[in-house]
């Protein structure tokens, strides 16, 4: 098949509602997951998005066993569980790692175990870890839009503090900022984000979704604003890519975004090396 005819096939596919639904879900959720995943991986709490991913899992296994609709279930279960981690890493002598990855465990065995008391679960296990981004509702949409807003206002208003907290958080107690409260609420926010990310991208993929932009523009920033502002446009712009990908060569949509993020974090190591050697080049006279 001709790349024109390939690219006309790409063009018509996304003039199609569900295909237009699916990119703008990416790029919302790409801007949130990268905003929040800025300050996630400085503040080393990049396994926590990993537990929270995989404990929604027993959220909507709850949900199933019930005979709640789960995407009813994953968001209040997302904020339940994530306060519950932090108020048990807050408490217990325990190494973080150590922690997380007894609840990242016990929550993925005991969703396991839920979901075999279910008869027959429709939606079907794949879509649960490896998401459905086509199925993506203009209400989720909406919800996306609200809390995209509500993270940039939040963000925009503190700013500072939350630097002062990802950078030297003594520092921030000593100043008289209140540690627990813009704790809290970045974790609601980022529990928020990482389950309405969990139906585009999946359990096991959507952890990736928060850390790996982030990253990416770590290696690309000098400030600490560009690095937060790079971040969420990388995460944006592979959701895009991801997608064109997927449509033009049939391959699953979340899977796809994930394997653009990669592309672009390894660009973005190999950047800083080849300008600097494109920098040191002999110039003809």
């Amino acid at each position: 098949m001709s790349i024109p005819v390939e690219l006309t096939r790409v063009i018509e596919l996304f003039q199609l509602p569900f295909m237009q639904r699916a990119l703008i879900g990416g790029i919302l959720t790409g801007l949130m997951g990268g905003m929040l995943g800025s300050f996630t991986i400085l503040r080393q709490l990049s396994f926590f998005s990993d537990a929270l991913g995989h404990s929604a899992l027993l959220g909507i296994s709850l949900g199933l066993l019930i005979g709640i609709n789960p995407s009813v279930v994953l968001l209040p279960f997302a904020v339940c569980f994530a306060l519950g981690v932090t108020y048990l890493l807050e408490r217990t002598r325990l190494w973080t790692d150590a922690l997380l990855n007894i609840i990242y465990s016990s929550s993925l065995a005991i969703a396991v175990i839920v979901l075999s008391f279910v008869g027959q679960y429709k939606g079907g296990l794949n879509n649960l870890l490896f998401g459905d981004i086509l199925a993506v509702r203009e209400l989720d949409l909406v919800f996306s839009g609200l809390l995209l807003i509500a993270c940039t206002v939040f963000i925009g208003l503190t700013l500072r503090t939350q630097m002062l907290l990802t950078l030297h958080e003594p520092l921030a107690i000593a100043r008289g900022v209140s540690v627990s409260a813009h704790r809290t609420a970045f974790i609601v926010l980022l529990s928020l984000v990482v389950g309405i990310s969990i139906k585009a991208i999946g359990v096991l993929l959507v952890s990736a979704f928060v850390v790996i932009p982030a990253c990416a523009a770590r290696l690309l920033s000098r400030t600490f604003t560009n690095y937060v502002a790079l971040s969420a446009g990388l995460g944006a712009l592979s959701a895009v890519v991801g997608m064109l990908i997927s449509a033009a060569f049939n391959l699953p949509s979340g899977p796809s975004i994930v394997a653009t993020q990669l592309v672009i974090f390894l660009t973005a190591m190999g950047l800083p090396r080849l300008l600097q050697n494109w920098s040191t080049l002999p110039v003809n006279r």
